[in-house]
This record gives structure tokens, sequence and C-alpha cells, in this order.
């Protein structure tokens, strides 16, 4: 069943290929690259490119990631844009599959926001307002794909959540959970007996790092922050506190979280709802936090109706509460959701133990050897053990996505040692490395058939593997000319 037989090379990118993804029917997969082409694919026993579409026109420096929306008629496609080196700006445009047209362009930054469906004609984007040296603020955008103005009282875009950035850090790796799909029967739901808290999971609301990991306090004061504040800015302007400017910066933004941030509230709708999952940070600008900052959108956040730039908030509610932060302790580098969207799996490069962030834009050094980690998002707890098999060699500030899937019974990642791996979900094995010459960036099960997967690298290919077993059947389900014919077709040549 483990689709680890090579059946055929795709050539047809000019440079490193960064991304896959298949629709939902299985029927066509896109691909993008730093040729700064989005490639989409008919998905046939023999693989065949089907459209191409080149954003240099555009001003994109390279395309990243693309996401089939749930009945496969939109693509969206998520790139960089060309400017400085550190410049971080990208934009998310919208293809139709029909006729390949670009229906809409949306400005997306910082660009590894990606962007993501939120139902089957609304995306997600993302924003970035510097508020002070560390400190910012990111805000996420709900944008119709269809950009025309029908009328002047129906909204294009509105405003979804408004988050705090502490130290540096940047909301990245935007996706949606449903939670609809919980109770679905699926391989990891004994899970929860067997969960256990190895990773710092908490909810937003206490006073110190110190209470993370006890039980959540239901009803944050903000007056605490308040006071903390005063005694801060007191105390600077006193002398008795000698704070540099970016000390004192990251001081005052974490007093003004304490107070704005508090545990959600439950309800007996929250099955319908969905997971807003991103990575973040608190201590340093590289992603340790996941999906981790998780953020229920209720239906009626569902459309663009309503007022543009949200919910109307309290003086107390500049900006939006984090409903849960599970912290990895690490750099990740990767995240994809189980088939039913229960379980949460994270690339992360660990930092060793007992580090400390001094300075925020120092971060520890991270590890080689790349864990897999699974959270159940029903429970927020880390299930089953860390997968470790593949390898990651770039520093902190070089670090790049490595993209990860998951079927019913596999999961498979990409990694720097020029392979690809697949691990079975049951028993944590690994049960087949994936050869190519370069980096492996990214690969995708087919949804409809867990016996084939693509990898996708910087040698410029992708990869399609099939199962021995399917190869068996496919090879012998060709027909095979009889003895005769045989003869005279070896004799006409």
């Amino acid at each position: 069943m483990v689709p680890c037989v090579e059946v055929q090379t795709l050539k047809e990118h000019t440079d490193q290929v960064l991304h896959l993804s298949f629709s939902h029917s299985g029927y066509q997969f896109a691909s993008c690259s730093k040729d700064c082409t989005v490639k989409i694919w008919n998905n046939d026993l023999t693989i065949s490119l089907l459209h191409s579409a080149d954003m240099r026109p555009y001003n994109w420096s390279y395309t990243q990631f693309s996401q089939f929306n749930q009945d496969d008629s939109l693509l969206l496609a998520s790139g960089v844009f060309l400017g400085p080196h550190n410049s971080s700006s990208g934009e998310i445009a919208v293809i139709s599959l029909d006729s390949f047209a670009l229906l809409s362009r949306v400005r997306n930054k910082p660009y590894d926001v990606f962007g993501c469906w939120l139902t089957e004609t609304s995306l997600i984007s993302g924003n970035l307002h510097r508020i002070g040296d560390i400190t910012s603020c990111s805000v996420l955008w709900l944008n119709n794909a269809f950009q025309d103005v029908e009328s002047e009282n129906v909204n294009v875009v509105k405003r979804l959540f408004k988050i705090q950035n502490l130290n540096a850090s940047t909301i990245r790796t935007v996706m949606v959970a449903d939670c609809s799909r919980f109770d679905n029967p699926d391989l990891l739901l004994d899970a929860s007996d067997q969960a256990t808290p190895l990773c710092q999971v908490f909810d937003l609301g206490g006073d110190s790092e110190d209470e993370a990991a006890s039980p959540p306090l239901r009803n944050p004061r903000p007056g605490r922050a308040k006071e903390g504040l005063r005694r801060v800015l007191d105390g600077v302007l006193d002398g008795g506190t000698q704070l540099s400017e970016r000390a004192l910066e990251t001081r005052v933004a974490e007093l003004l979280a304490q107070g704005r941030t508090k545990p959600p509230e439950r309800s007996a709708a929250d099955a319908r709802n969905k997971y807003l999952i991103f990575t973040t940070g608190c201590l340093t600008y590289s992603p340790h936090q996941i999906g981790n900052s998780i953020k229920q959108i209720l239906p009626h956040q569902m459309t663009t109706a309503g007022p543009v730039l949200g919910e109307g908030r309290g003086s107390d509610a500049f900006f939006d509460a984090l409903d849960h932060v599970i912290d990895v302790h690490g750099h990740i580098i990767g995240m994809g959701l189980s088939p039913d969207n229960r379980y949460l799996y994270v690339n992360s490069r660990a930092w060793p133990p007992g580090s400390v962030v001094a300075d925020p834009m120092q971060p520890p050094p991270i590890a080689e050897e790349i864990d897999l980690l699974v959270f159940d998002l029903k429970t927020m707890r880390e299930v089953k053990r860390a997968l470790r098999a593949h390898r990651a060699y770039t520093p902190n500030d070089e670090c790049f996505f490595i993209f990860l899937d998951v079927s019913k019974d596999f999961v498979a990642s990409g990694a720097e040692d020029r392979h690809g791996y697949i691990w079975d979900r049951h028993y944590n094995i690994c049960l087949a490395k994936l050869r190519h010459e370069d980096v492996v960036n990214s690969v995708a099960f087919s949804p409809q058939e867990q016996e084939l997967l693509l990898t996708a690298s910087d040698d410029a290919t992708i990869k399609a593997w099939r199962s021995p077993r399917t190869v068996r059947v496919l090879q012998a389900s060709r027909p095979r000319l009889r003895p005769f014919f045989s003869w005279f077709a070896s004799h006409r040549r």
C-alpha cells in the first residue's frame, strides 16, 4: 500500500518546485515554483500538463503555495513580490479552473501568511502594520474571490481579526480546520486516551509565563495589566527602572497583551465552527508557537457582509484575543491537517533544552533533525510521540518551509537531505525514503487514492510514486498482443 515506486517524473518546471496541492476530487493538482509559474495538471494514469500561468507580468518573483476551493472551481495561488531582499510583501491570485482566467488579486503581507479558503468563494489574506521597532499588528482579512462590485452596499473585503505581535514575531502560515468533521471516524480517535502534555499548551489570559501550564483564567482582569503598565511607566519616569528602548517596548506590549486576551466562550454551537490556525511567537521572530494561536471563526464571520472593519470592540479590546497557544520550543517549518481536520501535524526543528531567548533578534540554534509532532485539536494536547527521520541543515535566518501531507494511514514530508519520507500513522514507523537530486520541498497524497503520492524538489522535478500493488494491477490490466499480431508488429519495424 505504500507509494514507494517511482512511476513518472515531470520536468516542465525550469526552477525549484516549492509546493504541490491536489483538488478535492483528485482529478487535478497544482504546482508552484521559483520559475514564477503556477501549473495545473491532469491526474490521469499518465499525468499531463493542463495549464501554466506565468505570474511575472504581475511583478511576482516566484509562486510558493496553492489551494483548491471546496468545489474545485477556483484555485488560490500565493506568491512573493519582486523587491528588496528584506521585502516581505506578497500577493494572492484567484484563478478560474473553467477558463483559467485570473479573477482577482489580493495583497498579502508577509508573504508567508500564504492565504487559504474559508468558504467556496471567500479567502483569507494578511497585512502587517508596524507599531514599534519589534512590535507590530497583524490583520487578517476575508476577501471575496470575485472582486466585481455589484453594489456600493456589498463588501468585497472584511476585517476578520487584528492581533498584536510581540518581539518581532508575525502571523504566518494561515489555515482553517473544520470542527464539524472532528467526530468522523479516523485513525487516531483513541489518541485522547494516550494524550500527553509534552508541549506547553495554554490559554492566554495569565499574568506570566510561569502560569502558562496552569488552568486558564476564565475571567482575566484587564486592571492587572493597567496597574502593571502604570508601575513600569512610573519607574521609567522616576529613573528607578533602567530599560533600553527595545526592552521598554517589549515590556509594555506584553502588559497590554495580558489585559486584552481571554479564553473562548464555549457553546453547543462550537462543533459547527471553524478554527483559524497559524504560526506566531512571543519570544523571537522565528515561529515557535502554532496553529497554535487558534481562533474560532463564527458563522457570521464567514461572509463579507456586515461592517468592513469587523465587529465593534470595546475600549479594552483593541486587539482580538487568542483562544489557545501551543508552544513547541522550536522553529516551525511545516504544518498539515489530517483528512478529518482533527489532528494537526507539525514539522519543527527543536531548540536546545533550557534555551533562554535574551534577544528576540537572536533565536536559539535549531536542531538538524526535524521532529514531526501531532496535536489533537479537540483536546489541544500532543498525541503520540514525535516522528523523526528527516533532516534539515539551514540556520534560523535561512530556514524555509518543508510542506507535509497526511492521508488516512500515512503521513509524508519533504526534507533537506534529498529525500521525501513516509510514516505509518498507526505505528509511527518510517516506511519509505523517496529519492530526489536536491531538497524535497513538498509532498501531496491524492485525496481519493492514498497509494499515489507526489513529491516536489529543488531539482526542478515533480515525481509521482505509486504502491507496488497499484503498479502490478496497472501492468496486468494493459492489453497484451496475441502471438500473430505480436509477430506481425515486430516485422513491420
